[in-house]
């Protein structure tokens, strides 16, 4: 029983936007993790998704990106991403996944779950700006993000190793200048979380993730370019 975790796949079958606009590295990148992810992934095993994973604006135009996920092999648990414009409430989005029969798929959204010894936690986070709205939504995620930490504690007890997912960076080169521990930080060693893995960076952007451990946390980037569109086995 193994995890593996891969972010940001930007499925676009239903829709007109191609990746390649990040490199010409995306050309056909959905063959290259399902290639990967076929290699590596056994029926019994765990794969994190944290965020992105549809450009589809509404659920019901995610069938082709889900029929995608479907075929491939593993327990699959989404997050959300700024780019899930998809993403509706948890009971809808269950009852849509029932009713196409998209099987072992679930998602992570102010919940917690569970796979062998370890809880899987976690949140989208926000962009880091001084801006007052981008504030006001950080905040509202880092509550997001303890909700789902407290859960996990509150159902599977404080015994088992708690690995935390989060689309956007938790943290950043000016959070390591300053010595400065925001707010995902602090939940993070309130916690005592141990390893945090994130996406949302792609391109050029990857030379800006902050990899390696920090604040006693092990932090690691896992967009699927980042990646180089090979899932990463974490447990």
């Amino acid at each position: 029983m193994s995890i593996f975790v891969i972010g940001d796949l930007h499925l676009s079958f239903h829709e007109n936007k191609p990746m390649s606009i990040f490199g010409d590295n995306w050309e056909g990148h959905e063959e290259k993790i399902k290639k990967d992810w076929i290699a590596k992934v056994k029926e019994e095993d765990l794969v994190i998704l944290p965020g992105d994973f549809s450009w589809s604006t509404y659920l019901k135009d995610t069938y082709e990106d889900f029929t995608y996920l479907n075929s491939l092999p593993g327990k699959k648990i989404l997050l959300k991403g700024n780019h899930d414009y998809w993403w509706t409430t948890l009971k809808s989005m269950r009852k849509y996944l029932q009713e196409n029969e998209f099987k072992n798929i679930d998602f992570l959204y102010n919940n917690a779950y569970k796979y062998d010894k370890y809880i899987m936690a976690g949140a989208r986070g926000w962009c880091q700006t001084d801006n007052e709205e981008d504030q006001k939504i950080l905040k509202r995620e880092a509550i997001r993000l303890e909700l789902s930490i407290t859960e996990g504690i509150k159902q599977y007890g404080e015994e088992n190793e708690m690995i935390v997912f989060m689309h956007y960076p938790p943290i950043t080169q000016n959070n390591i200048l300053k010595n400065e521990e925001n707010d995902f930080i602090k939940i993070l060693k309130r916690y005592n979380i141990k390893k945090c893995y994130y996406g949302h960076l792609h391109g050029n952007s990857i030379k800006d993730a902050v990899e390696g451990k920090y604040f006693g946390i092990e932090f690691k980037l896992v967009s699927c370019d980042g990646l180089d569109f090979k899932l990463l086995k974490i447990q």
